[in-house]
């Protein structure tokens, strides 16, 4: 049961670091692994070259979705070695982006008015032009 647990874990974990390359997010991100896999080089190294890969792709979220087996796979392996980080790596995916992107599509004609919020963010809009079949 416990092996599952981190094995889960890891998984979310590897969604989680790879949702954030690319992303205004992504130096947190991988500073955290960085420190997950205490500075092991090699892992500095896989994190700046898949965040390239990622950053150049024609389709970034395809890219993205390559890359997630892998990354749970490393930290499958660094769990089953180091049970004890996983409090670590829970409290990693807890504050790296979702990678999920919300849209939100708002329209104000005439002289009405739009107040849109998303993530905490307040957009106002007021139109003032006549609709063009008004």
């Amino acid at each position: 049961m416990l092996e599952e647990s981190l094995t889960a874990l890891a998984a979310a974990g590897g969604g989680a670091v790879v949702a954030a390359m690319a992303t205004d997010a992504w130096q947190a991100t991988r500073d955290g692994v960085v420190r997950l896999f205490r500075g092991r080089a090699e892992v500095e190294r896989r994190l700046e070259e898949d965040a390239a890969l990622v950053a150049g792709a024609e389709d970034a979220d395809g890219a993205r979705q390559a890359l997630v087996p892998a990354w749970a796979l490393r930290l499958s392996a660094l769990l089953a070695e180091h049970p004890e980080y996983a409090d670590e790596l829970r409290a990693l995916i807890r504050d790296a982006p979702s990678g999920q992107h919300s849209v939100q599509h708002n329209t104000a004609h005439d002289n009405g008015r739009v107040i849109g919020v998303q993530h905490g963010n307040v957009f106002f809009h007021q139109g003032s032009e006549p609709r063009p079949d008004a």
